[in-house]
C-alpha cells in the first residue's frame, strides 16, 4: 500500500505531501501543481487518497474506478463527454430542467452551463474539443459556447444539414459526422467505396490528424447481408488516403455478429460493447484482449467515452 501525508511544516511548500510505501518508507513526493489543488480538499477531509504500488504480476490487470456525482445537487447526472480531466453530462436541476454540466469528479468541483433554451437542443450530441470549447450539433442547428468569451451565452449556427448526424467526432477546429446526403457525398474520391463495404460504420477520433472508422465488413451486397468480420480503418486528413488498420478476430467477433454493439474510445484504443456479452472487447493499438468485470448484470449495452483524470482541471 501507498499513503500520501501532508507536510503542512515543509519549509519548500506548505502544500506539500510525501508519498509512503508501507514497506520501504518514504519513496518520493507529489508533484507541486497537483499538491497545491489536492491539499485544501484533504485538509478539509473532503476526499482520502490511497493507492496500490503495481508490480509485474499486477500491472496489467483490469481495475475498475468508481467516480461518485453525489455531490452535483443535480437529479439523473448522465455522462456524455469528456476533455482534458473534465467530465460533461446533463442531469435535471431542481426546477426539473435539463442542465448541461461540467465537473471534475476527482475534486468535486462542477459548473453549471447557461441554458440552452430550445427542448430539442437537449436532444443533440455534445462535443468538446481539447480547450473544452462545447458544441451541441443536431440537425437543424449547432449551438457553440467557449469559457472564454465574454457574453457567456450560447452561440446559434444554422447547420442545415439534410439528416440527422451520426457520430460526430472534433479533429482540430473541425467537426466530422456521417450523414446520409444521397450519392454525391459517395462520389467524392476521398471516400471512395469505403461505405459499400462498411455496415453500420462509426467514427472515432485517431491519433494526430487521423478519423477512425469502424462497422462490420461485409460479406456480400444483399440488402439483409451478414458481416463476416468487423473492420477499423484510418482516415489520414492530410493525405485523405484510407488505410486499413486491423479486424477483430474471429474468437472475439463470434460474440458480437449476432447482436448489437456500440464503440467508444479514441487514438490507438477501441472499446466494443455488445448486449449480453458480459465484457468489453478492446482494441489496444496493435493488440486485442477483453476487459472483465464490467459493472452491471453484464446484459447490458454500456456507452462511453475517453476520460484522462486529472487533479488540476478546473471547470
Amino acid at each position: 500500500m501507498v499513503g500520501l501525508v501532508r507536510e503542512p511544516l515543509n519549509p519548500y511548500d506548505g502544500n506539500a505531501f510525501k508519498v509512503l510505501n508501507t514497506r520501504t518508507l518514504q519513496v518520493g513526493h507529489i508533484e507541486r501543481s497537483i499538491a497545491f489543488v489536492l491539499s485544501p480538499l484533504i485538509d478539509s477531509y473532503l476526499i482520502v487518497v490511497e493507492g496500490i504500488m503495481p508490480n509485474s504480476r499486477t500491472a496489467n490487470n483490469n481495475q475498475w474506478l468508481r467516480f461518485s456525482l453525489d455531490f452535483l445537487p443535480f437529479r439523473s447526472p448522465h455522462p456524455v463527454a469528456s476533455s482534458l480531466g473534465l467530465v460533461y453530462l446533463w442531469a435535471d436541476s431542481p426546477d426539473s430542467n435539463k442542465s448541461l454540466i461540467v465537473c471534475n469528479p476527482l475534486t468535486r468541483q462542477y459548473r453549471v452551463l447557461p441554458q440552452l433554451g430550445s427542448a430539442w437542443s437537449r436532444h443533440g450530441s455534445v462535443l468538446v474539443d481539447s480547450r473544452n470549447r462545447v458544441m451541441v450539433l443536431t440537425e437543424l442547428a449547432a449551438l457553440y459556447f467557449s469559457f472564454s468569451q465574454k457574453t457567456q451565452q450560447w452561440l446559434k449556427f444554422s447547420s442545415n444539414l439534410p439528416s440527422k448526424p451520426r457520430s460526430p467526432i472534433v479533429i482540430s477546429n473541425s467537426v466530422f459526422a456521417l450523414c446520409d446526403v444521397g450519392s454525391p457525398w459517395r462520389k467524392r474520391h476521398e471516400w471512395g467505396d469505403i461505405f459499400d463495404i462498411m455496415k453500420r460504420p462509426r467514427l472515432i477520433p485517431g491519433d494526430g490528424n487521423k478519423i477512425l472508422m469502424i462497422g462490420g465488413l461485409k460479406s456480400n451486397y444483399s440488402f439483409n447481408q451478414s458481416c463476416s468480420t468487423i473492420l477499423i480503418v484510418r482516415l489520414d486528413l492530410e493525405t485523405m488516403e484510407w488505410e486499413e488498420a486491423t479486424r477483430m478476430p474471429e474468437a472475439l467477433h463470434r460474440w458480437f455478429q449476432d447482436s448489437k454493439f456500440k464503440v467508444f474510445g479514441g487514438g490507438n484504443r477501441v472499446c466494443f460493447s455488445g448486449k449480453k456479452v458480459g465484457r468489453l472487447a478492446l482494441w489496444d493499438c496493435c493488440k486485442w484482449r477483453w476487459i472483465d468485470g464490467v459493472p452491471g448484470n453484464g446484459d447490458e449495452l454500456f456507452r462511453g467515452f475517453t476520460f484522462e483524470a486529472r487533479l488540476t482541471a478546473i471547470p
